[in-house]
């Protein structure tokens, strides 16, 4: 009877390999953010990090792949994000104040993930939704039902349901980008305040809120 232990291979360390797809995304987001998506290629990741361009390949079939791997992880971190942040918080209007702390918070500390929102507008034309809005979509749901409730309780005014997050989506994401490309130094802090100023309180006075209800009754 044979007796010989079959040899078995290695062990696959999945703590490293995670590591090590780690460090590629992060020097795929410091090419892409500083050379462009056309000008970054995968000879060009691999050197950075001292890697065989075939290492690379094992991890991410293309450069495309890699682009959008390094844009769903930012994503995602946005996510985890803002989740931290508010699992604590229980009043559903905080809640939604302490998201939009975070959101901002957030891209202060990776700002070249939004050059990628750029980049990804100008070369993957033959996505349905960019990353940032598909992501807002597969993610919105408990939002949405919160702000169902607010409504149930009276506490917001009744706007048409497809409105319902858009507005402070958009109003955020232009905030990402005018950050990045106009090299402001305003804080997250300041300008999260403004924001839900604006936003929850409105701008017009109460006088002339109410003018402006008088001007559209039907005559």
């Amino acid at each position: 009877m044979e007796t010989t232990a079959r040899r078995r291979g290695r062990p696959r360390n999945e703590e490293r390999l995670a590591q090590r797809e780690h460090e590629i995304l992060d020097a795929a987001v410091r090419l892409f953010a500083s050379r462009g998506y056309a000008e970054t290629d995968m000879d060009s990741v691999a050197h950075e990090l001292g890697l065989a361009k075939g290492t690379l390949y094992r991890y991410f079939p293309s450069k495309r792949d890699l682009f959008q791997a390094a844009l769903n992880r930012g994503m995602a971190g946005l996510t985890e994000a803002v989740d931290e942040r508010c699992a604590p918080v229980l009043d559903p209007v905080e809640r939604m104040v302490q998201a939009i702390y975070a959101f901002l918070a957030y891209f202060e500390t990776p700002p070249e993930l939004a050059d990628l929102f750029v980049q990804e507008l100008g070369h993957f034309k033959d996505q349905a939704r960019p990353a940032y809005f598909a992501h807002h979509e597969a993610n919105c749901g408990p939002w949405k039902a919160m702000f169902e409730q607010l409504l149930a309780d009276g506490r917001v005014r009744d706007i048409p349901a497809e409105d319902d997050h858009s507005p402070m989506l958009d109003l955020l994401f232009g905030t990402v980008l005018a950050n990045r490309f106009t090299a402001r130094k305003s804080s997250h802090r300041a300008q999260a305040r403004a924001i839900v100023d604006l936003f929850f309180h409105g701008l017009l006075s109460d006088s002339e809120r109410e003018r402006r209800r008088q001007m559209e009754r039907p005559r």
